[in-house]
């Protein structure tokens, strides 16, 4: 393993990499003019409508659903957790 990462020259990069503090980088954009004055274009936005936004929510709600309701219904079969029927009415 060790002669495969010397061998590509991923050795040091690996061991740059590891050695390395983690550091996060934000896309951002900071400057409003270029170097000669002018004033740079507007950013291009990608809108997100709320056809775009049900299309993942409500997908992945479905999924928890099931998947919540599925786990419920295991528990109740192994009896690991069965709500008791109390009939205080006496």
């Amino acid at each position: 393993m060790a002669s495969a990462l010397g061998r590509f020259g991923w050795g040091s990069a690996l061991k740059n990499v590891l050695a390395s503090p983690v550091t996060t980088v934000t896309a951002r954009r900071t400057a409003v003019c270029s170097s000669s004055g002018a004033i740079l274009p507007k950013p291009k936005k990608t809108p997100f409508g709320i056809w775009r936004i049900a299309a993942v929510v409500v997908p992945f709600l479905y999924v928890g659903t099931r998947i919540s309701k599925n786990f419920a219904e295991l528990l109740e079969e192994h009896d690991i957790f069965v709500p008791e029927d109390d009939d205080d009415d006496d």
